[in-house]
């Protein structure tokens, strides 16, 4: 693709990177037919190609951000499929990511939208004031069907109501920071990035995976001042609030000693934290050096045993999982085969269900601030993964566990079941 960025633009290290990345793509079109929102819409501009050229034109001529402009980037899941299908290598997420950060300095929202986004982007990333407001919407979630209207505002808080869950469960002692020690020899040292909405919906993954890690021989080390690796701001384009939290994780592991991996169970984290040295290329030195080694140390959990050499201490189990692949772990990761290779290793049969490479929906926020599509997507990928007749689902990331729960069939993640197979407690709901 050619384009017309002036010299002084290409000053700019953002510009200069998106020019690179607008120069690889060839129009082919290939990335239309995995796109979840132009499957679902059919508009060219809803399709990672014609966001390619909206975004080339806001860049190029350095207007603001138009409404329609935000309106086809809003509806944009970042779910990567189209990265994936990419010929040409097209680095999309870096792209749509410099385009978020433009729209937020350049495009003044309705009132309601500029709230809505501000108090998501403070709360989530906060565990004790994020437990808080949980629980506030616990007591209101009855009050959701009796909201009125087909706007966005009343179809937004339906679904915050909606995705509140039934019991917010205690707070877990893995929210300290703390070192567990590996049981008999150590043959392994790693940080365990614990997160923020995770620790607060479901501790009991943290728990699980540090039950398995010290259990095969790891020390687990939850850093302090590591908190969330900043993906939901970063996402919504608050730029520095995402800098900042990026930075204090790099800054609290960088200060441990004889790590030999940043270990991390919630695949959009991983994601974030695999690209800190992109986002601090253009930082001075020390941080911008921290922020590649910290990303060359980080694996998901299930790379991590694959390389250790996980095995199952209980008889199989009999149970069929369907394994839902999270967008962030199969587009943002390439992590495919591991997890799957894993649970068939624990004794379960694992079966994907009909279209895996498209998105449920989730997607961060996604799933609060376009409701209508997070919530079709969701019905598609129910759908196809009940068809595979399982006993429960398995996911490797919680936004997905949150968005396709609710329904008759269990959703657990994937190190859960692997705990239950090597010691662990049967997770709630799964069949004994």
């Amino acid at each position: 693709m050619q384009t017309n960025f002036t010299t002084e633009q290409l000053r700019d290290p953002d510009t200069a990177s998106s020019n690179g990345i607008l120069r690889t793509c060839v129009h082919c079109g290939f990335c239309t037919a995995t796109c979840p929102t132009f499957l679902l819409l059919g508009d060219e501009l809803d399709s990672p190609r014609g966001r390619i050229y909206l975004i080339k034109d806001m860049l190029e001529t350095g207007r603001p951000a138009t409404e329609e402009v935000v309106r086809h980037i809003d509806r944009c899941l970042s779910c990567l499929s189209c990265m994936t299908t990419c010929p040409s290598g097209v680095n999309y997420m870096h792209l749509v990511d410099h385009a978020r950060t433009y729209i937020e300095q350049t495009y003044r929202r309705p009132f309601t939208e500029r709230t809505l986004r501000s108090v998501l982007g403070f709360l989530l990333p906060r565990p004790g004031l994020f437990r808080l407001a949980l629980t506030g919407a616990r007591l209101a979630r009855p009050l959701g069907r009796l909201i009125p209207g087909k706007s966005m505002l009343a179809q937004r808080l339906r679904a915050m109501l909606s995705l509140a869950p039934a019991a917010v469960p205690p707070r877990s002692p893995i929210e300290t920071p703390r070192v567990y020690p590996a049981e008999g020899l150590r043959k392994a040292r790693v940080a365990l990035m614990t997160g923020c909405a995770q620790q607060v919906l479901m501790p009991r993954i943290n728990e699980a995976t540090i039950r398995l890690l010290t259990r095969l021989g790891v020390e687990v080390v939850v850093s302090r001042d590591a908190g969330c690796c900043g993906a939901l701001n970063h996402h919504i384009g608050q730029h520095d609030r995402a800098m900042g939290l990026a930075r204090a994780n790099i800054e609290a592991w960088s200060r441990e000693k004889d790590l030999d991996a940043i270990v991390i169970n919630a695949s959009g984290c991983g994601t974030t934290v695999k690209d800190y040295g992109f986002m601090f290329r253009s930082e001075p030195d020390p941080i911008r050096l921290q922020a590649e080694k910290i990303a060359g140390m980080t694996v998901d959990v299930t790379q991590f045993l694959a390389r250790f050499g996980y095995a199952p201490t209980r008889e199989a189990s009999g149970l069929t999982v369907a394994y839902h692949s999270a967008c962030s772990l199969q587009h943002g990761q390439g992590v495919t085969a591991e997890p799957k290779t894993l649970l068939s290793r624990a004794g379960f049969r694992v079966v994907e269900p009909r279209e895996p490479h498209i998105c449920c929906g989730s997607a961060g926020t996604y799933n609060l601030l376009q409701p209508e599509i997070a919530g079709q997507l969701r019905d598609r990928k129910l759908g196809n993964l009940k068809a595979t007749k399982p006993d429960l689902i398995a996911a490797g990331n919680i936004g997905c566990i949150t968005q396709l729960s609710g329904d008759a069939l269990p959703v657990v993640h994937t190190i859960e079941l692997l705990d239950w197979m090597a010691g662990g407690p049967r997770p709630p709901g799964v069949p004994g």
